[in-house]
C-alpha cells in the first residue's frame, strides 16, 4: 500500500501515524495557571530530543477554535512544567486526565493524584510519579491553528529510588513498570524486554568473516 500523506485529511494521517509509530511514551505534564490551577494532562507526542542541550519535545494540540488548552496556555504563560513519566499504577489516573475539564478545575483533584514540589521551578509535580521531569520552555513554535511543538529544558529529575542505582545511574527494568501509547483504546507495558549488544566496526567486520 502506497499512500501520499498531501492527499489524505489531517485526522486520517493522525491515524496512520499514531498507531504505527509505536509504542509512544507518554508524558503526564503538569503547569500551573496564571490563576493558580494546577493542571495535568497526557501526550505521547512526546520524546526526549537532547542530552547536550538535556531537551523534551511536546506536540501540543489546540481547541477546534484554534485556541490553547490549557497546557499549552501555561507553558506559554510561566514557561515552566513538569513532564511526569507513567507507570502501571498511574494509567487510570492518567487516562482520566484527558477529560476535557474546564480550566478552573485542577486534574490533581478530580483524579486523586498528589502534589509534590519542584526543586527549580515554581509547578507542582506529581508525587506517584516514577520519574518527574522539571522544564523550562526554551521554545514554543506554532505550526498552525492545530498543533504547538514545545521545546523544554530538562533542569532537575526526580526518580524513584528503587529504579536507579544511585552510583552507576543504570536503571532496575525489573522496577520501572513503564506505560507506553499504543493507538486508540490501546497501551503497552515493558514485557520480555531483550538486549541487542552495539559493536564496532572492526568487531562486526571480524563476525562478517567468520560468516
Amino acid at each position: 500500500m502506497e499512500i501520499n500523506f498531501k492527499e489524505i485529511s489531517p485526522r486520517e494521517r493522525y491515524k496512520l501515524l499514531s498507531s504505527t509509530v509505536i509504542p509512544r511514551p507518554i508524558a503526564l505534564v503538569s503547569s500551573t495557571g496564571p490563576d493558580g490551577v494546577d493542571n495535568a494532562a497526557p501526550y505521547s507526542f512526546f520524546n526526549v530530543f537532547s542530552e547536550d542541550p538535556p531537551l523534551v519535545i511536546l506536540g501540543l494540540q489546540n481547541k477546534e477554535d484554534g485556541s490553547s488548552k490549557d497546557t499549552a496556555r501555561n507553558i506559554l504563560d510561566t514557561g515552566e512544567f513538569v513532564v511526569n513519566l507513567i507507570d502501571r499504577q498511574m494509567a487510570e489516573a492518567m487516562n482520566n486526565c484527558a477529560v476535557d475539564f474546564p480550566p478552573e478545575v485542577s486534574e490533581f483533584d478530580v483524579t486523586g493524584l498528589n502534589r509534590a514540589p519542584c526543586k527549580m521551578i515554581d509547578v507542582k509535580r506529581i508525587a506517584e510519579a516514577p520519574v518527574a521531569l522539571e522544564c523550562r520552555q526554551t521554545f514554543t513554535i506554532k505550526l498552525n491553528r492545530n498543533r504547538d511543538i514545545c521545546l523544554g529544558e530538562v533542569v532537575y529529575m526526580h526518580v524513584r529510588d528503587d529504579i536507579i542505582d544511585a552510583k552507576t545511574r543504570r536503571i532496575n527494568i525489573e522496577n520501572y513498570e513503564i506505560v507506553a501509547r499504543l493507538f486508540a483504546d490501546y497501551y503497552a507495558g515493558i514485557t520480555d524486554p531483550f538486549a541487542l549488544q552495539r559493536i564496532d566496526m572492526p568487531e562486526w567486520y571480524d563476525q562478517w568473516l567468520k560468516n
